[in-house]
């Protein structure tokens, strides 16, 4: 079983891009976790709306940039655009933190970096989820994808734990400076892979401007006319607007519900971290990616975020957060790995972006109410909507797989 989860780490290119990827989603999350401080904690009051709307300026790019990020992600070569959206990403992660170090830093500079990094992220994203498939092929390409989770998720467990320290003895700033540093581990593994062994996707060019204008909306209308791939959108929707918000929960109930300090609150995070390894670590030992799993773990999900909301200690609130990561893990990494090996090749960029907007783009729509929900009633009620949140998406799978049934049952 674990031999099978982590077959793709046999592949020579694989293996070279993960460890490099690794390095780099430690900073990310270094990143992450010191942003949400720095707003909560040092430029303003304990103002969760604040963190809500820094956290949608960073996600909105996705959903407004959506027309654009799709179509380049099937037209780019995804090895070189990677080098100078990684370096991007990089210089911007280090600015900002020479800011924070000389004390210059002010709440609408960390809002303007939030934006400008989430536009590039907004092209990085979708051509490196491809980029994937083309390090091991069609046949490992969900393994591949739910061991970038892994990755990404070792990277939350430690980066958290790293920016508790450098916050506490360094800084906030030594985190963001960090973080740009880390950009250089995917560098160096971009550099060090064998191009001849890539499985390269054919890229799609236009033959006229004409054809240029409908391909923006061709990736649209393929999706909408997918039952399955819409019915995902919807729960994608649903979850990334009003449950996904761990930084707005993790951090208002680390101050406001159990008054711990950067230690207590990164542990919290770890805590969540542990959950989104163990659902990595599950999906990747998975040979099929079945639409069924996806209502199985918004439901979980669900239940995760109600116990969250009820949880007497600091300690039990971090095993439910264990909960919920696993879910939750489970939950995007099927989604990712579905809605991929489900779609025609040429169109792969284009629905991955699509994926990635809705997503993403979500929370810029519910993470300011939720926000709002943590300021005006408190945190427990904020994870409340979460809770309501996975059971509206599990009742639209449902409502879908129902109306399969049906029809299957219409046909015979």
């Amino acid at each position: 079983m674990m031999g099978q989860a982590f077959r793709s780490l046999g592949r020579r290119n694989y293996r070279i891009w993960a460890m490099g990827a690794l390095v780099s989603n430690i900073g990310t999350w270094m990143q992450m976790t010191t942003q949400d401080w720095l707003v909560l904690t040092e430029l303003t009051r304990h103002d969760a709306t604040a963190v809500g709307i820094v956290t949608a300026l960073q996600l909105a790019p996705p959903l407004l940039l959506i027309f654009w990020t799709g179509k380049i992600a099937d037209r780019v070569e995804k090895h070189r655009f990677l080098l100078l959206t990684q370096a991007a990403l990089g210089t911007l992660a280090i600015a900002l933190g020479v800011l924070v170090v000389t004390g210059l830093i002010r709440l609408w500079e960390v809002d303007s970096f939030a934006f400008l990094s989430g536009c590039v992220a907004a092209f990085d994203s979708p051509v490196r989820q491809i980029f994937v498939g083309e390090l091991v092929g069609e046949a490992d390409l969900a393994n591949a994808v739910a061991l970038n989770s892994v990755s990404y998720n070792a990277g939350r467990m430690i980066g958290p734990a790293v920016a508790a320290f450098c916050i506490a003895e360094l800084g906030s700033g030594w985190s963001f400076i960090l973080n740009g540093l880390s950009f250089y581990g995917v560098l160096m593994s971009l550099l060090s892979l064998r191009a001849q062994e890539l499985h390269r996707l054919a890229l799609v060019k236009p033959e006229n401007a004409h054809q240029e204008k409908q391909d923006l909306l061709t990736g649209v209308r393929y999706v909408w006319k997918r039952d399955d791939l819409r019915t995902i959108l919807f729960m994608l929707f649903l979850l990334g607007a009003f449950g996904l918000n761990f930084p707005i929960y993790i951090s208002t109930m680390a101050v406001s519900v159990f008054h711990v300090g950067a230690h207590g609150y990164g542990i919290l995070n770890s805590a969540m971290a542990v959950g989104t390894i163990a659902g990595a670590l599950f999906a990747a030992s998975r040979k099929t990616m079945q639409f069924s799993a996806l209502p199985q773990g918004a439901v979980v999900f669900s239940l995760a975020c109600l116990l969250g909301a009820l949880s007497p200690g600091y300690w039990a609130f971090a095993v439910t957060l264990v909960m919920a990561g696993m879910a939750s893990l489970t939950f995007t990494a099927v989604s990712n790995s579905y809605m991929q090996l489900a779609t025609d090749p040429g169109m792969r960029g284009r629905v991955v972006s699509i994926r990635f907007a809705v997503f993403a783009g979500s929370s810029p729509l519910g993470a300011p109410l939720v926000g709002m929900v943590a300021n005006c009633l408190g945190p427990r009620w904020a994870l409340g909507i979460g809770s309501l949140s996975g059971i509206l998406a599990a009742g639209v799978a449902l409502l879908y797989l129902h109306r399969l049934q049906a029809g299957k049952e219409t046909c015979s």
